[in-house]
């Protein structure tokens, strides 16, 4: 990889090696996939401190140009999954959709008391029996998503470890015969920690994007509800709307 900088220039250095990786990116010099060099290895060649190579790079994590996976490096994105927040969807409707295929690595399935924070939220009394499912959701084997789902027992017979490794609403609708009828979600941005960090191969503080949702079965009965964080440089969710005049 070879940058164009130039130390005389009153541009400053960090913004020339921006512009200079996202321009062998549109170029195809660089393409989806591609391990760029370490910091170190651009701070020799190009005699710049290290402070001003990750400014850059942050940049070019942040904007969606590039991807870092922890212990392996800096790749190129292969672009940022899009979802437009339209109708209750399953993730692996949303990923069929896109021709990819979904899966799902499950890590832990437990029915559990509920707290009083969560059966508050399925109208029942605290200490209610709840399933808590933890899940990396996949789209052609790359994790897109880290997934705690937490559902009333009561409601789901025949709920099992199996069922949770693939859709949950497929079992709900297609064997339980139940009607999914709407959601409550809520988005915000927010920073990799923990365990995130792990399950999704992001460095600590990486920027993520959090989405809570509540899922109502047709009757307003409580079905789920669900804590998933995605990767700031892998998806984006877009919103179409409707001008309105009050």
């Amino acid at each position: 990889m070879r940058l164009a900088i130039n130390k005389n220039l009153p541009i400053p250095i960090y913004y020339q090696i921006e512009e200079g990786i996202k321009a062998l990116i549109e170029q195809r010099e660089l393409k989806p996939g591609d391990l760029i060099p370490s910091e170190r290895e651009l701070c020799e060649a190009y005699g710049i401190s290290r402070m001003t190579v990750r400014q850059a790079v942050n940049n070019l994590v942040n904007d969606g140009y590039l991807v870092r996976q922890q212990g392996r490096g800096t790749f190129v994105s292969k672009g940022k999954m899009e979802q437009r927040l339209k109708g209750v969807t399953s993730f692996s409707e949303d990923m069929r959709a896109r021709g990819m295929e979904p899966g799902t690595k499950l890590l832990s399935f437990e029915r559990i008391q509920g707290s009083k924070s969560i059966c508050e939220k399925f109208s029942v009394p605290e200490g209610t029996m709840i399933f808590e499912v933890k899940r990396v959701r996949l789209a052609d084997g790359i994790p897109m998503a880290y997934e705690i789902s937490y559902l009333p027992a009561t409601l789901l017979p025949g709920f099992t470890l199996e069922v949770a490794e693939g859709s949950i609403y497929q079992f709900v609708e297609n064997v339980l015969m139940l009607e999914i009828g709407n959601a409550h979600q809520v988005l915000e941005a927010s920073l990799a920690r923990g365990v995130e960090c792990e399950i999704l191969g992001l460095e600590s503080g990486a920027p993520v994007l959090l989405i809570q949702r509540q899922t109502y079965l047709a009757d307003g009965v409580p079905l789920e509800v669900v804590r998933s964080v995605y990767p700031g440089d892998r998806y984006k969710f877009v919103i179409d709307m409707q001008r309105t005049v009050s």
